[in-house]
């Protein structure tokens, strides 16, 4: 499983939406592709791929949008049946578990349509394998009866374009991936992009910020823009009942400070993880499940939820022995490092390479 969609949605700072959330984004999504915020390359290119079919006056290649979750995949379907003026269907991998699921929405699509499939990856094999019929040749075989006396009959496809979107592009089979015509990676945000993200969405749900208040709440939303519009979405709570309202660094600060989100976005679980590698493994190296137990969570949470994170931010390694503590880490928490802990100034050169398997605990 993913980390993203092991993510529990009742994490301030995670990345995965629940319904609150999902009729929040309703509201603040863009419409088009100019209003869209960042992903400068995809836009650009995706641009050019709409552009091209609306000259043709013909459906665009199938479109394939991978990346972490909340980045803006669904927006950016959403924003390409408003481009091309048409209808859009959406539903997930999840959904289709059968290949009759899949055969019942593409028989209902009309000429130009739109169909958003989330979570692809997830989808069941017999209907992916129906799905490389329709996207390539607008065409399935509806299988009636059963056994000896089962027979296929073709049914026709009006012109039409998917959009699919997955958190792991890899799970994807080679002929599925292949046959999108279009593939846009998108990145996690810069803090000046995630800046203007919270302007935007400040100006729609009518709260008032300052450019530093907004670079506070940027600077703690790993990269993410459902974070970002989460985040501020809770000072704002907070400067209407401690403060009048106004938003700027310093209550920013406060009120994400009661949320237990630090300036580099960490959270409680985050920094428990490296609080108990720090202070009682001494750096590490320590095994996942000792780890957990440390922190008294599963060893799933901890190597799903916190751990990617961590890594990305340079906090902590994994190694073939353990989890060990960069010098980044002990300076976030305000540690003094020892000289000989893994990645210190007294450590071995070549002491990660050294490091043996990793223990069981």
């Amino acid at each position: 499983m993913s980390p993203y969609e092991s993510d529990p949605v009742d994490r301030l700072v995670g990345a995965a939406a629940d319904d609150a959330d999902q009729a929040v984004e309703a509201a603040l999504r863009p419409k088009l592709l100019d209003e869209f915020i960042g992903q400068e390359r995809v836009r650009e290119q995706l641009s050019l791929v709409l552009r091209a079919a609306r000259k043709r006056g013909a459906a665009p290649d199938h479109v394939l949008l991978s990346g972490p979750p909340g980045l803006g995949k669904t927006t950016l379907s959403m924003i390409i049946a408003a481009e091309l003026n048409a209808p859009i269907r959406i539903t997930s991998g999840p959904a289709i578990q059968h290949a009759g699921d899949l055969a019942a929405i593409l028989s209902s699509l009309t000429e130009g349509e739109v169909l958003f499939l989330d979570e692809i990856h997830r989808m069941s094999r017999p209907a992916e394998e129906m799905l490389y019929m329709a996207m390539e040749d607008f065409r399935v075989d509806v299988i009636v009866g059963k056994g000896p006396g089962a027979t296929a009959i073709p049914l026709e496809l009006p012109p039409f374009t998917l959009v699919g979107a997955t958190t792991r592009a890899g799970l994807l089979p080679p002929p599925l991936r292949d046959r999108f015509g279009f593939t846009g990676h998108m990145e996690f945000y810069a803090p000046t992009e995630l800046e203007k993200v919270v302007h935007r969405s400040a100006r729609l749900l009518d709260v008032e910020i300052d450019p530093a208040g907004a670079a506070e709440i940027a600077g703690r939303s790993r990269g993410t823009p459902r974070i970002a519009n989460r985040l501020l979405r809770r000072v704002r709570d907070y400067a209407q009942v401690e403060h009048d309202g106004v938003i700027d660094r310093q209550i920013a600060a406060r009120a994400l400070a009661v949320y237990e989100v630090d300036e580099r976005g960490l959270d409680r679980l985050d920094r428990a993880v490296l609080d108990a590698l720090l202070r009682l493994f001494g750096g590490g190296p320590v095994g996942l499940s000792t780890l957990a137990v440390a922190v008294g969570e599963e060893a799933e949470t901890v190597e799903e939820v916190a751990e990617p994170f961590l890594v990305r931010e340079g906090l902590l390694a994994r190694t073939p022995r353990g989890r060990i503590a960069t010098a980044a880490a002990w300076q976030h928490l305000g540690l003094a490092q020892p000289p000989h802990a893994p990645g210190g100034r007294g450590a071995v050169p070549g002491q990660q390479a050294l490091l043996g398997p990793e223990p069981s605990a």
